[in-house]
């Protein structure tokens, strides 16, 4: 586990979409877009569901996924994070956790998820292993 720098909370904190990949059962890659938040010293997304990568992590805990992020290099690339981690899921929590999530991505008005009595779901936690791309966690 590594600690989260201020400079990925930022990035996290901005609302990109992440582009979140798991690993599909005959080894080849599953990416989907998600929501992502910070827990103590865990990322963490939410489902409602139990999609394809939810059980992906159940059965390969290996995650990785990207974020673009605003600003340039001094060359000129666009900065852009991508985030190596273990993940673990979690039974329940999943309404809550969207809720407080939507207000970043879709606004401070937004009821989400938009159903009555939405299920219990599923909290994926996922500890970092390592920090890439473009931008300052790389300095």
């Amino acid at each position: 586990m590594v600690t989260i720098p201020q400079s990925v909370r930022e990035v996290i904190e901005s609302g990109a979409l992440a582009h979140f990949v798991t690993v599909n059962k005959d080894g080849s890659p599953q990416v989907t877009c998600v929501w992502v938040g910070i827990e103590g010293d865990d990322i963490v997304t939410a489902h409602l569901f139990e999609h394809q990568k939810v059980k992906n992590v159940r059965r390969d805990a290996r995650v990785a996924f990207s974020m673009q992020a605003s600003g340039t290099n001094p060359i000129g690339l666009a900065n852009y994070l991508v985030v190596q981690g273990t993940a673990r899921i979690v039974q329940g929590g999943a309404p809550r956790l969207l809720q407080e999530l939507a207000h970043r991505y879709m606004g401070s008005d937004v009821v989400f998820p938009a159903m009555p009595n939405p299920p219990e779901g599923y909290v994926m936690h996922i500890t970092p292993d390592r920090f890439g791309g473009v931008g300052p966690w790389n300095d």
